[in-house]
């Protein structure tokens, strides 16, 4: 037995195929029920061409579907490739060719993206929904698949911060001890499959967990995997939107241990739900809610513990390039992160370990289980991934100090990106697009601080015209992009600043647009 995550899957599906694994609204899935449908899907893409290697797109909302999708290609050893369902239809076409997909598994009201995305690669495409049911419902329960392996990739895309969506190639094994905690989340990693196997069956049902963000990231899948490959619950909110209310009515009504949430953009809609309905939830069961992908607020982060006392709220840190590499406590008020020593440290510029106390500010790095690279992009992966004296590290961009106890003070990206409400802009899109426009000579696309959202983007812009058509403006970018990237405020002013090198001044621009809100 492997560490293949569809091998793992499997084992845990014929050690206890009753217990419940999914919850998704009003559908409940066993561990055997949902092998059987992955199974199905298996089989139904294998008959349309679907195999080893080939790439399936998921434009999906949230719900179980995605969960099967994934299990599916994993049964193939194909892989499944996260598309935003907020891509117009040229950012999804981007995400198709770059991972040169075969399939594409997508929502019937995105049918019309998906028809302006397409490439002549894919071959294969199925809309959720009755066609879906119906595919699975014809095809063979059998698992005759070919055997598989530890090398056997698992690809994340993410948006980045260094321009646009770039596949993470995970090897199964590496994934599921950087990102998947061990099969044993808060303790010792599982170090042989079969004992592990046995062990989930005897300690009985496993943590129940929900993924509060939508499964086109990262974290919500990989959430989701850890709780079934626990032998415990993964519990999906379906639908396209977060909804708070929802969202708390399923972690009461299936004991959830664990909430996954993304900064202050999902906290702060929580505890108004919770203001709101004081005594409605019995979340006694709740014991962590952790914030990756956005930073809580130490405020939110103290209001969301009162009305929940029983849970420990983490600010975790790390990348879909990395795992989890650690979590926040707080003191006077201040982060502090602690990293797992295990397989991250700080490095300087020559790649040598930050001394603590030194006042150095390095590049958080990790070893030891980490990607492959980038998929079809030699020159990013060559910038990312660095070695030196024979240890191969993964260096996302992230900035970092070392304190004299060996804490990391946290500093976040050092490339130009804007986190709003857990997703990341990258400003110079943006940029490009505006300048397309005809009333915009110039612009400087930046993150001003929002109480909720973590970041707003904002827009500042020379015009070509004393009356520039604002309105226009907007409409033109959000043709262009997807709604969080399109500005929430636009200011046309008489000059932009730029660096000596001609660059873009991103700090003033930070600055003149937090003044110029001030005054509206």
């Amino acid at each position: 037995m492997t560490w293949n995550l569809a091998d793992l899957y499997e084992a845990n599906a014929d050690a206890f195929p009753d217990r419940l694994a999914v919850v998704s609204g009003d559908v409940r899935l066993s561990y055997g029920q949902l092998d059987q449908r992955a199974t199905r899907l298996a089989n139904h893409w294998r008959e349309q061409g679907i195999g080893e290697g080939d790439h399936v797109g998921l434009y999906l909302y949230n719900g179980h579907e995605y969960l099967e999708c994934m299990l599916a290609a994993w049964k193939l050893r194909a892989r499944t490739i996260n598309c935003n369902y907020r891509y117009v239809a040229h950012e999804l076409k981007y995400v198709f060719e770059d991972a040169q997909l075969k399939g594409v598994v997508y929502e019937s009201e995105l049918a019309e993206h998906v028809d302006g995305a397409m490439v002549p690669s894919v071959t294969y495409r199925m809309e959720r929904g009755p066609d879906y049911e119906a595919a699975l419902a014809a095809a063979s329960p059998e698992r005759d698949f070919a055997e598989r392996s530890d090398d056997d990739l698992v690809i994340i895309y993410t948006g980045g911060t260094t321009g646009m969506p770039k596949g993470v190639m995970w090897r199964h094994q590496d994934l599921f001890y950087a990102a998947l905690q061990g099969g044993n989340p808060g303790g010792e990693s599982f170090r042989d499959p079969v004992k592990m196997v046995e062990q989930l069956t005897i300690n009985g049902d496993g943590l129940h967990i929900h993924a509060a963000p939508p499964m086109i990231h990262g974290s919500a899948q990989l959430a989701s995997w850890i709780a079934m490959l626990n032998g415990g619950v993964a519990v999906v909110v379906p639908g396209k939107r977060f909804d708070p209310v929802a969202s708390l009515t399923a972690c009461a009504n299936e004991a959830v241990h664990s909430i996954n949430i993304v900064g202050d953009a999902m906290a702060l809609p929580l505890i108004e739900a919770l203001r709101d309905n004081p005594g409605r939830w019995d979340l006694s069961e709740c014991n962590v809610i952790a914030s990756a992908g956005a930073v809580l607020s130490n405020s939110v982060r103290e209001e969301l513990e009162a009305l929940i006392p029983t849970a420990m709220l983490l600010n975790s840190f790390g990348a879909s390039e990395t795992g989890h590499q650690g979590s926040a406590f707080y003191e006077d008020g201040k982060a502090i992160w602690y990293m797992d020593e295990e397989h991250t440290c700080v490095l300087d510029p020559d790649l040598n370990r930050v001394e603590p106390g030194s006042g150095v500010v390095g590049m958080l790095a990790r070893f030891g289980h980490i990607p492959l690279g980038y998929y079809r992009d030699e020159e990013k992966t060559a910038a990312t991934f660095k070695t030196k004296d024979g240890v191969r590290y993964v260096i996302p961009g992230d900035m970092a100090m070392v304190a004299e106890d060996e804490s990391v003070v946290f500093l976040g990206r050092g490339s130009v990106c804007i986190n709003t409400g857990g997703e990341k802009v990258y400003a110079e899109e943006v940029e490009e697009v505006l300048k397309a426009h005809p009333d915009v000579f110039d612009a400087v696309v930046c993150g001003t601080p929002h109480e909720r959202w973590g970041a707003r983007v904002e827009a500042l812009f020379t015009a070509r015209t004393d009356t520039p058509d604002l309105e226009g403006i907007e409409a033109h970018v959000r043709a262009k992009l997807a709604g969080y990237k399109v500005p929430r405020r636009f200011w046309v002013v008489r000059d932009l600043n730029r660096q000596p090198s001609g660059k873009p001044d991103y700090r003033w621009a930070r600055e003149h647009a937090a003044q110029l809100g001030a005054g509206e």
